[in-house]
């Protein structure tokens, strides 16, 4: 079974379900297709998986696509873009689902089911006891039509199950795994169809893959034992077959799966928080694939680099230092003025109007996120709070230290280098000695960006405030 795709033809997708705000596992998946797709100029489609009536919600889904593009990610075929292969939300294909399940009854290859949750429940748990895996035990697969309409009479609503062959194997090519084999005897009957006459995920998605001419799936780990029913589904259906590729998993800091459901970090979350897209793409590009370059890379570098040879079997695990130094990375990467748009929002008022950009050319180097930036434009132009360490060191300065800082920064009239030259000779500090106290005393912190370029900001006026709080310390 080769893959019927080529450098030149490659489709693939992302097809979630709108169920949750978009975690990063499924924000990996989504990317590593999306650059599976450039990287040969190829085609990415968006599809919403939408048949969870209960969870799907139009709120979910406006987030997903939103969050979508705010990671910079495009789609050549959608929900809201249209394409030849619509439509592309499940519960409006529910018309095209119905003429295959048909075809695979008229054919044998699927029949009613009628037992109830409580049955198959009692039935698994047997098999278990039994040393067994559970699988259906094929109960309904002989009924004939009399004790069908004996149980539909009843009021009892079938399921639709696939008929597994009884004897064969079952071969998944997979593009990470390698060539996996399935015993067919293992699998049981699977339902395509829920009672309510939804269609159930392994069917729906296994054909609207074919419909779409996707001919590469790239998805998470935990989907690989759902391949080989999707592949005897197409099989019976005579439809084409994608190539697979199974993503290791993202793993959160307790080693478990990052999932919607219990807690994940969304990307909202981090939007929240202010990472750059940049910064977002370029991690979750490294989690389970490698590059030869190890610097920071834009969208169409990425792209480039992406190679479905160097996807890693091994699992990713979700490290926030990590994102921290990307972040880092994508913020060197912009200009001041661009620094300053990004944090506009949090800073608005923050920051005297004619000094935003000489604020970001100061403090550029000392911050990750618009939090830190918030604290320096604290620290310049209002009060700022001093830690334990720059109180101490403001104590320990000697006697008559402060009284010397402020009439010479007076008479320097705020020349930063005139100023610390002169109080050098009045007060006999030199070194860490010296600007070691100032910086304490000027932004309550004994680190930070240098002094020359803050003092500018801060203003010779709130400067001599400082100074002269300072004094009331020692």
């Amino acid at each position: 079974m080769a893959p019927y795709y080529s450098t030149m033809n490659l489709k693939s997708r992302f097809a979630p379900s709108p169920t949750g705000f978009l975690h990063l596992g499924n924000a990996r998946t989504a990317l590593f297709a999306w650059l599976a797709a450039r990287s040969t100029q190829g085609c990415f489609v968006l599809r919403l998986e939408d048949t969870d009536q209960e969870r799907s919600t139009a709120l979910y889904e406006h987030a997903l696509l939103e969050d979508l593009r705010w990671l910079g990610l495009d789609w050549d075929e959608g929900p809201d873009h249209g394409g030849g292969h619509g439509p592309y939300r499940q519960m409006e294909r529910q018309s095209i689902y119905g003429d295959y399940f048909a075809r695979l009854q008229t054919a044998g290859r699927a029949y009613p089911c009628y037992c109830s949750a409580d049955e198959l429940a009692a039935e698994r748990a047997v098999q278990r006891g039994a040393g067994k895996p559970p699988r259906y035990s094929g109960r309904c697969r002989h009924l004939d039509a009399g004790a069908r309409a004996q149980r539909e009479a009843a009021g009892l609503r079938p399921t639709l199950r696939f008929r597994v062959p009884d004897h064969g194997t079952v071969v998944v090519p997979d593009l990470v795994w390698g060539e996996r084999h399935y015993a067919l005897a293992d699998l049981g009957d699977f339902v395509i169809r829920r009672s309510d006459g939804s269609p159930a995920f392994f069917f729906a998605n296994a054909v609207d893959d074919a419909l779409m001419e996707v001919n590469l799936v790239l998805r998470g780990e935990d989907h690989l034992s759902n391949t080989p029913r999707q592949i005897l589904v197409l099989q019976a259906l005579d439809l084409p077959i994608p190539a697979y590729g199974h993503l290791p998993l993202l793993l959160g800091a307790d080693g478990q799966p990052l999932s919607k459901r219990y807690g994940a970090i969304s990307l909202r979350d981090l939007q929240h928080h202010g990472y750059l897209p940049a910064a977002i793409r370029n991690y979750l590009a490294r989690l389970g694939h490698h590059y030869t370059a190890t610097g920071f890379l834009n969208r169409v570098a990425l792209a480039q680099g992406f190679s479905l040879t160097q996807i890693s079997r091994a699992p990713g695990h979700f490290d926030p230092e990590q994102l921290r130094h990307w972040q880092r990375e994508a913020l060197q990467s912009l200009d001041d003025a661009a620094i300053w748009t990004w944090l506009t929002p949090w800073l608005r008022d923050k920051v005297p109007m004619g000094q935003e950009i000489a604020f970001v050319a100061a403090v550029r180097a000392n911050m990750v996120l618009p939090a830190d930036a918030l604290d320096w434009a604290e620290r310049c132009f209002a009060v700022p709070l001093a830690d334990a360490e720059a109180i101490q060191t403001i104590a320990a300065a000697p006697q008559g230290f402060w009284s010397a800082a402020q009439a010479t920064l007076r008479a320097a009239g705020g020349d930063y280098r005139l100023w610390t030259k002169t109080l050098q000779k009045e007060s006999g500090q030199r070194g860490k000695a010296l600007f070691m106290p100032l910086r304490a005393a000027l932004t309550g912190l004994t680190h930070g960006p240098e002094l020359a370029v803050l003092l500018p900001l801060i203003g010779e006026g709130r400067a001599q405030t400082r100074l002269q709080a300072a004094a009331q310390l020692t």
